[in-house]
């Protein structure tokens, strides 16, 4: 797989509205986002899609989730680290 490199006002100016990315996250940035502590056993993972522009639309437990949740929202999405 390939990898490109896209800033985040490319990223908002190209997708605004159409384009979602999915990134890994922390019980701790997941905490903050939805305003409460968040437990995860051990090995659990959080996965979250934003917006082009940066805001978040949903959390998930597992990336196919998060993905899901894009075509969902007739959004395309892609995976950032």
């Amino acid at each position: 797989m390939s990898q490109i490199s896209v800033s985040t006002d490319q990223l908002q100016a190209i997708g605004n509205g159409t384009l979602a990315y999915v990134r890994k996250i922390e019980a701790e940035t997941a905490a903050k986002l939805i305003g409460q502590p968040i437990q995860l056993t051990q090995g659990q993972e959080l996965f979250c899609l934003y917006n082009a522009n940066g805001q978040p639309i949903s959390i998930s437990q597992s990336y196919e989730a998060a993905v899901g949740n894009a075509m969902e929202h007739e959004l395309v999405s892609v995976m950032v680290q």
